[in-house]
């Protein structure tokens, strides 16, 4: 996908199963590493799995710095269509822009099955951080403070960038403001967690993504983890949930 090397553990997995799939995304400046665990345990629960690494992440920020929403996104839909051609159903979860990129899919393709969303970046900019970052590109800004590795657990660390594209970051921004209309447009069922303590996604952003779908949504609360939950102290919650969810989605047993 890209040029150069990837970071250790940052690689993409894939693991062979089905009938139903599993396609799992990872967040913003993130890689591959912090959804590995969920990854392994949809494999584990003998659902068909891709984990693709988004173009741009788990290398260096300055590769990420070359890329863009449009990118990010084909990457996810052709990850979707790989799972869809060999699949009979598919659930997508994902993690912060992960979960952007879950809800853009599901609003495209209504063949989705159900869709994960775990401290979900969705609620649209009031307008107050588009103009922080527009001000920070038109004053040369390139890269701004990391948003990374907001974990609770004690000696975790998610393998993600130090510092983050700016413009990255209003190209996601923006692509949160293109998606905000369309998520009544998803009609599969929805399980979204979110974790009340997360410093970098605000957690109403799961309360606004919960009035605004069609389909029928569960909720589930992660008390003891920040954003980064999936490789938090509710990593195995997460896990449990998720696959007693997308087996109920997809009737597999």
């Amino acid at each position: 996908m890209d040029d150069v090397s990837v970071l250790p553990g940052a690689e993409p997995f894939s693991a062979s199963g089905g009938p139903a799939g599993a396609l799992v995304l990872h967040g913003f400046t993130g890689s591959p590493q912090s959804m590995r665990g969920l990854a392994e345990a949809f494999a584990a629960a003998g659902f068909a799995v891709e984990l693709p690494r988004l173009p741009g992440h788990g290398t260096t920020v300055e590769d990420m710095a070359a890329t863009s929403w449009s990118e990010w996104s084909s990457a996810a839909e052709a990850a979707y269509e790989k799972l869809r051609s060999s699949c009979d159903k598919v659930v997508v979860a994902g993690l912060s822009m992960g979960g952007t990129l879950t809800c853009w899919l599901a609003s495209r393709h209504h063949e989705i099955a159900g869709i994960v969303v775990i401290n979900g970046a969705l609620q649209p900019d009031d307008g107050a951080l588009l103009k922080m970052v527009d001000d920070a590109l038109a004053g040369g800004v390139v890269v701004m403070p990391a948003v990374g590795n907001d974990i609770a657990a004690e000696g975790v660390t998610e393998l993600a960038y130090d510092a983050v594209p700016v413009a990255g970051t209003r190209e996601l921004l923006v692509a949160i403001g293109d998606l905000a209309p369309r998520l009544r447009e998803i009609e599969c069922p929805v399980l979204i967690m979110n974790s009340p303590q997360d410093h970098v996604v605000a957690p109403a952003a799961s309360d606004y993504l919960a009035a605004h779908v069609s389909g029928p949504v569960e909720r589930v609360s992660l008390e003891r983890s920040f954003h980064v939950a999936t490789l938090d102290l509710d990593k195995d919650i997460i896990e449990e949930k998720a696959v007693a969810f997308a087996r109920q989605v997809t009737e597999t047993r």
